[in-house]
């Protein structure tokens, strides 16, 4: 059966509820006010009150009085218990939240205005051009460290993000390349590039690990690796298990606990046939609709050639670019293999990996897993996020081929890595052509 429906938490109220400009979701708080008003308490203590947490209130410390409720009021009218309460106008939003809704610029009532050097810098801030950025050659980048150490990647409409890894002459990670070293093309064409930083960002990652008869005695080897990869991982990436046979199971969902992760792998029972295109697309959607991060990866470990997907390798290829683009690692054991089926399941996984900007690597035996998955570890972690702006709208739609140079002479000669182009957002998401329609991962627990 397929996961359940996975239903999104009721949006947020717009606008909360105000007396006297106090925002107030408590129908106790309501009524504690509302008694401090009928007996003449001054509007300072109704503020203090809320701001005390009494019924839990939640208060935009910014909301002031309205003009015409000023304290010369008469005292008569203002103890009047049939006079109409005064309320905020509505066309101000004063929730503490900002707005979900595109293009809008929360605004709060009575904040100071800010002028001259003071105001450009907090709006270059806000949009990642700050200062800072700017002198690292970032201006209009859209990358954004906050104070706690976290970046945040913004993009325009036509604006690209690309994950890139640029290794040296020895297989060295390179890490002190600047914007000015990469040279990107599109479609043949050169883009000017925005930003080119080394970003450690939280990923989204799906795991497929193979549960087909021939890896009975291999899972326990595979686990522990697998696990001390998460352990290497970003803390805060997150992550998902699917093993995966004749059919995809999903036996953990997207979670940042690794102990849950290690406990998903550990549901195995290998039998069966390997069907890993199947699993690579309906792990591709489970990425698209449920991965909190922009940054998305699958991994997947397996010892031979698919002989049972309904969808061919091309179809898979095409999902996964399609679907926000998750950069695939393989992992293959193929050292006991036929020769004709090791050469098969090593073409399938050295092309997933290279069109969507990863790395196919083929342990000698089993013995060879536990450093190769240290070293997809840190493949992910050392990567440059690039931004350009394409030259080419998104509305024109279609695949986009990608190159990316990085050239310093302080290096010597460098070789980048990234996908080899990509469907612009107007068609990420869109199904498969008739009779390709991809089976969704199943739950292993239904």
């Amino acid at each position: 059966m397929p996961c359940k429906v996975r239903s999104w938490p009721a949006a947020k109220p717009k606008f909360a509820s105000y007396i006297d400009g106090v925002s107030c979701n408590s129908p106790k708080t309501m009524r504690l006010i509302s008694f401090l008003k009928r007996h003449s308490v001054p509007g300072a203590m109704v503020t203090a009150f809320a701001l005390s947490g009494l019924g839990g209130a939640v208060l935009n410390s910014q909301a002031v009085y309205p003009a015409s409720q000023s304290r010369a009021e008469n005292p008569a009218a203002m103890n009047d218990p049939t006079r109409p309460e005064t309320q905020p106008p509505l066309n101000v939003d004063r929730d503490p939240i900002p707005s979900p809704d595109p293009n809008v610029i929360p605004t709060t009532a009575a904040q100071p205005s800010v002028s001259g050097a003071a105001g450009a810098a907090n709006a270059a801030s806000r949009t990642g051009n700050s200062p800072a950025n700017q002198a690292n050659g970032n201006q209009g980048s859209g990358i954004e460290k906050q104070q706690n150490g976290m970046y945040i990647l913004h993009a325009n409409v036509d604006e690209v993000l690309l994950n890139c890894a640029v290794m040296d002459a020895k297989g060295q990670p390179v890490l002190d390349l600047s914007r000015d070293d990469f040279r990107v093309w599109e479609d043949g064409v050169p883009q000017t590039v925005n930003a080119a930083q080394h970003l450690d960002v939280p990923v989204s990652m799906g795991i497929l690990i193979d549960d087909s008869g021939s890896m009975r005695d291999k899972r326990g080897t595979v686990n522990a690796a697998a696990y001390e990869l998460l352990v290497a991982s970003n803390p805060t990436d997150e992550a998902f298990v699917v093993n995966f046979a004749e059919r995809p199971y999903l036996d953990q969902g997207f979670t940042t606990d690794r102990v849950a992760l290690s406990r998903g792998m550990s549901r195995f029972d290998p039998a069966g046939t390997t069907a890993l295109y199947d699993a690579v697309a309906a792990s591709a959607d489970e990425l698209a609709k449920y991965g909190k991060n922009r940054k998305q990866v699958l991994l997947i470990i397996t010892d031979g050639a698919d002989n049972a997907s309904r969808l061919s390798l091309q179809d898979a290829i095409r999902r996964v670019q399609g679907l926000a683009g998750p950069v695939v690692y393989s992992i293959g054991l193929l050292f006991d293999d036929e020769p004709q089926e090791s050469e098969q399941a090593r073409n399938d996984l050295e092309r997933l990996s290279e069109e969507t900007g990863g790395v196919a690597y083929f342990a000698r035996s089993m013995a060879d897993v536990n450093s190769i998955a240290a070293e997809v570890a840190r493949d992910i972690r050392e990567q440059y996020v690039i931004d350009y702006h394409s030259s080419k709208p998104f509305t024109q739609g279609g695949y986009r081929s990608v190159r990316v140079e990085a050239i310093s002479p302080r290096h010597g000669p460098l070789l980048a890595r990234t996908k080899r182009g990509y469907y612009p957002k107007t068609e990420q998401g869109t199904e498969p052509a008739a009779g390709q329609q991809t089976k969704p991962v199943q739950d292993a627990q239904q």
